[in-house]
């Protein structure tokens, strides 16, 4: 099935100039009895994420003069779109750096390879089950999961307080208390609660499992949607709170996430819930006098979880080096190395015994423990095998949201419009 996406790489020809002057992974190696040349495609784009992964990949080299890696350096943006052409032309990298979200349909047009027998049984059992199965396609372990992020709220702790709402001291906090804090902290022309939620698809679906909800069962073209109660609570509650409470500051429901921070700088809003990854910005830009916290992960009925969705490496089928690869993925996901990777880019390490040496070593600095604590209650992500999801998302979920949010539709809109642009969606 690798002619499956050929119209589209015939679209992107200068992509595939582009991508044959870095790619070659399947033509990898000296051929003359020298060493192996592995060429890693690396998306990492912050300073000291990609001093870290040079680093890991300096130790594998000075390690293993026979297999070395040339880190080849990209980027997020359009990285989709290019790796479509470099697996089509053939010039896809060795080692593919990317994320689960975006792995399935390489996965399922037969572009990457089963490194299930190079996943050995001590690190299977360290890697949480809900990760490990957002990087199994057809019972295939087709990527190493890396880093994750989940969504935290974070909050001015002397703002709350002056308010009089209660601040969760527990492992856990619920939905309940997070509402009753932002409508005790909306007084005096301050809103409780800022949600940057211009994109809020992602946000939804990602934290819909604290709710039972799970919007997709099946794979392929072939997965079906549901949106009953598990899956609209939280945008209902988000409607709540903004239309009848009144304790989200509106104008950050049409902000992205980035945006949504600068009235949690200025003391307008007590809370914002953000990605994860977001605790170094707001340590590098915040105010110098603003004490802020992260809250304890918020649960539902259904628990604290929230769908994983990790960066992830994979090996390119057609590489002639797949077990030196491979091998290569198992030293870069060791506990030192993925701890490392984390502090660098602030996020949650994929592996249990990664995230539990980080928060030996960080637990004590601000926000890390509960951050950390997070990625405990990550889980299996069904949208990530949904086919249609892309598609769906940008060109019916996100509007639609927008327009409930908005009070533009009501619920039962909402959640028809979801399900009749499922079924429209790429006919």
């Amino acid at each position: 099935m690798k002619t499956r996406r050929a119209a589209v790489a015939a679209s992107l020809a200068l992509t595939s100039l582009l991508a044959a002057a870095c790619g070659g992974g399947a033509d990898s190696g000296s051929g003359d009895g020298g060493p192996v040349t592995l060429t890693f495609q690396s998306l990492s784009d912050q300073p000291a994420a990609i001093a870290a992964t040079n680093k890991i990949v300096g130790a594998w080299n000075q390690a293993h003069p026979d297999t070395q890696v040339k880190v080849v350096q990209a980027g997020w943006d359009s990285a989709y779109d290019k790796l479509i052409t470099q697996f089509n032309a053939g010039t896809a990298p060795d080692i593919v750096h990317y994320e689960a979200a975006g792995i399935g349909p390489f996965a399922t047009d037969g572009y990457l390879a089963d490194l299930s027998p190079y996943l050995s049984e001590q690190k299977r059992a360290d890697i949480p089950k809900g990760v490990l199965d957002s990087v199994t396609v057809d019972s295939k372990v087709v990527a190493y999961p890396t880093e994750l992020q989940s969504y935290v709220v974070f909050a001015n702790k002397k703002l709350l307080e002056q308010s009089g709402a209660q601040i969760p001291a527990g492992e856990t906090m619920t939905w309940d208390q997070l509402r009753q804090m932002a409508k005790t902290a909306t007084k005096d022309g301050k809103y409780g609660l800022g949600w940057g939620l211009s994109s809020p698809t992602a946000t939804f679906v990602a934290m819909a499992p604290a709710f039972g909800g799970k919007y997709f069962e099946g794979t392929g073209d072939n997965a079906q949607i549901t949106v009953g109660q598990g899956e609209m609570a939280l945008p209902q509650l988000v409607h709540d709170m903004n239309a009848t409470d009144h304790s989200i500051l509106p104008v950050t429901l049409t902000q992205s996430g980035g945006k949504a921070l600068a009235p949690f700088y200025a003391g307008q809003v007590a809370m914002t819930v953000q990605g994860s990854y977001q605790a170094a910005n707001i340590e590098k830009d915040a105010p110098k006098d603003l004490d802020w916290i992260a809250l304890p992960p918020i649960a539902g009925p259904a628990g604290p979880a929230q769908a994983a969705n990790p960066q992830t490496l994979s090996v390119n089928k057609d590489s002639k080096h797949v077990e030196q690869a491979a091998k290569f993925l198992d030293f870069f996901t060791s506990t030192e190395n993925l701890a490392a990777l984390n502090e660098a880019d602030t996020l949650i390490p994929a592996s249990n015994s990664a995230r539990e040496a980080l928060d030996k070593k960080l637990g004590a600095k601000k926000g890390w423990s509960t951050i950390l604590a997070s990625g405990k209650y990550l889980t299996s992500a069904p949208y990530l095998f949904a086919g249609k999801y892309a598609q769906w998302k940008d060109t019916v979920a996100t509007p639609a949201y927008q327009r409930f949010l908005a009070n533009q539709i009501d619920a039962n809109t909402l959640a028809q419009q979801l399900k009749d642009g499922w079924k429209s969606v790429g006919k």
